[in-house]
């Protein structure tokens, strides 16, 4: 999964950045609005962590133009532990949720894994398909009840087909969620992830569909 951090103190962005891709997410960074805004609105997120005080651009400016423009994922949005008002301001202009400062960063992951669940309709953190159990609390799968050992790139591309059971996903959209903005992407090493997973999951659980992408069959 994919996540866009905004905040503009470096230390606190740094050590949640850590944090997030140590918890396997994929985390690109902007430390002022304008940057955010962009950011949001030509790249392709899972969720983002907001802070409502920007310079350049303010958050809740930042998030009411992504709304503006039809961007749709999961915003929560940070903000200082008694101004209320900023809760109010952000949930009105269409944050998923807040978080106040000072805050632990296990309920940061827990409310980012939360999101993500609600935007695809799902109510569990533990998602299962044919045998297969991925625990996005853990970052840890196992087969028919037996651990099942897969690199970051492998899990990345399984945990963004689970989120999405039965639905057609192309590969330039996989590309999108298992790289940050700054890496080097090829979408044709998605084929590699894609056969090295087959090889340790059932058979026909991945599907893909010519021309379009794969599809993860909930059997």
């Amino acid at each position: 999964m994919k996540l866009l951090l905004v905040e503009d103190e470096h230390t606190l962005r740094q050590t949640l950045a850590q944090v997030l891709r140590a918890n396997g997410y994929v985390t690109d960074e902007a430390h002022h609005g304008r940057e955010a805004w962009f950011m949001g609105d030509t790249e392709s997120y899972d969720a983002v962590i907001l802070d409502l005080g920007l310079p350049e651009m303010d958050g809740i400016s930042v998030l009411k133009r992504w709304r503006q423009n039809h961007r749709v994922m999961p915003v929560l949005i940070l903000t200082a532990r008694d101004s209320w008002h900023e809760k109010v301001e952000g949930m009105d202009a269409g944050a998923d949720d807040y978080l106040a400062k000072p805050f632990h960063t296990e309920e940061l992951l827990a409310r980012i894994r939360a999101l993500i669940r609600r935007a695809h309709g799902l109510a569990s953190p533990l998602l299962n398909c044919q045998g297969i159990c991925l625990d996005t609390r853990s970052g840890k799968v196992s087969l028919d009840g037996a651990p099942l050992t897969l690199t970051r790139h492998e899990y990345l591309v399984l945990e963004y087909l689970m989120h999405r059971p039965d639905a057609i996903v192309s590969r330039s959209e996989l590309t999108e969620h298992i790289y940050a903005q700054d890496c080097d992407r090829d979408s044709n090493t998605i084929e590699v992830f894609i056969g090295r997973l087959r090889k340790k999951l059932p058979q026909g659980v991945i599907e893909t569909i010519r021309g379009l992408g794969y599809r993860l069959n909930k059997g």
